[in-house]
């Protein structure tokens, strides 16, 4: 998926990097509530159907792998471009093609959803939709060289985010929104490639293109949404370190949100490690500060949940309960925001 760094604390990302373009469980379980909170209004906030969202990431998988250059992502991308044109009164594509770490030009596109375009105060959400073009993490050697699936890898932030889309026509929001799913993020070196010098710059490809050439000149957000590997049963989500030294506030709200909602038992507020997820250069970068929900396990040794980047990453990892977790915490934070 990306560069990992474990349960290291302070660890602070280098801030140069090069890309080339081409053509165009834990201990606690309750968070503890925010000090001097103010009392909202309160709002409707829509109700988030699972189903639906578990049907968006079916959907993206039956495709297949979802490589870039394969008829399964030409595939998946009209699709995911065909079903926000349903939903959002403005889709923007980008596409070009970007230089992965090995020369491949990898064909990319970049969807973009817009509501309330005439509104500036916007919040960002996004996720990645491609998959891992090898099972690199497989116990089993002889699948290293396989592409994965993803339903978890991409595939389930996608899909709950065009369940949030769903809603959001249905529902129009208090404030403008902006859902970008990106591409060519899981392309980074074969584990067999990977050294300690990585700095990650290889991963996230679409997210850095977009953050240097967003799809509106002079783009912000008040903060932003990365949702990556949310769909597993008994998913546990931790303060990612990015996210906390660019946006804690952001991740502090919506970890309190999620606890008083009801989710305590998949959002807990303790400290977890440094991942360079596409949120990093939207901070960065555009410094809109972004946060990341992402499965982040104590207890495997890579440090994410227990199929990451193997043949496994299928529609058996993926639970409608977690779906849920996260899609209604985002609607929550939304319509209260």
């Amino acid at each position: 998926m990306f560069h990992l760094f474990p349960f290291k604390k302070g660890f602070i990302l280098p801030a140069g990097f090069l890309f080339l373009l081409v053509s165009c469980n834990g201990p606690s379980r309750k968070p503890a509530p925010e000090s001097g909170e103010v009392k909202k209004a309160k709002v409707a906030v829509p109700v988030f159907n699972a189903d639906s969202a578990y049907s968006f990431v079916s959907r993206q998988v039956a495709f297949g792998p979802r490589v870039p250059n394969t008829e399964a992502h030409r595939k998946c991308a009209a699709f995911l471009v065909s079903t926000l044109k349903g939903y959002a009164k403005e889709v923007i594509v980008q596409q070009g093609q970007l230089v992965a770490f090995n020369g491949d030009l990898l064909n990319f596109q970049n969807i973009i959803a817009t509501f309330r375009p005439e509104t500036q105060n916007r919040i960002l959400l996004c996720a990645h939709w491609d998959s891992r073009p090898w099972a690199d993490h497989d116990p089993d050697p002889k699948n290293h060289r396989k592409p994965i699936d993803g339903a978890n890898d991409g595939a389930s932030g996608t899909g709950v985010l065009l369940e949030v889309a769903r809603q959001l026509s249905l529902n129009p929001p208090p404030t403008g929104i902006d859902i970008i799913l990106f591409d060519a993020e899981d392309y980074g070196p074969h584990q067999d490639r990977q050294t300690g010098e990585d700095t990650g710059a290889w991963w996230g490809l679409g997210s850095q293109y977009w953050a240097r050439q967003p799809h509106k000149t002079g783009y912000y957000a008040k903060f932003g949404i990365l949702l990556d590997m949310v769909g597993a049963k008994e998913a546990t989500f931790l303060l990612e370190g990015i996210s906390m030294n660019y946006a804690a506030p952001v991740a502090r709200n919506v970890w309190s949100v999620a606890g008083r909602i009801g989710y305590s038992d998949y959002f807990f507020p303790e400290s977890g490690t440094y991942v360079t997820d596409d949120h990093y250069y939207i901070n960065r970068i555009l410094n809109i500060p972004t946060i990341d929900i992402i499965h982040l396990d104590r207890t495997s040794e890579t440090g994410f949940y227990k199929t990451w980047h193997t043949v496994k990453d299928n529609m058996e990892s993926i639970d409608r309960n977690t779906l849920k977790a996260v899609g209604q915490t985002v609607l929550t934070v939304i319509y209260e925001d």
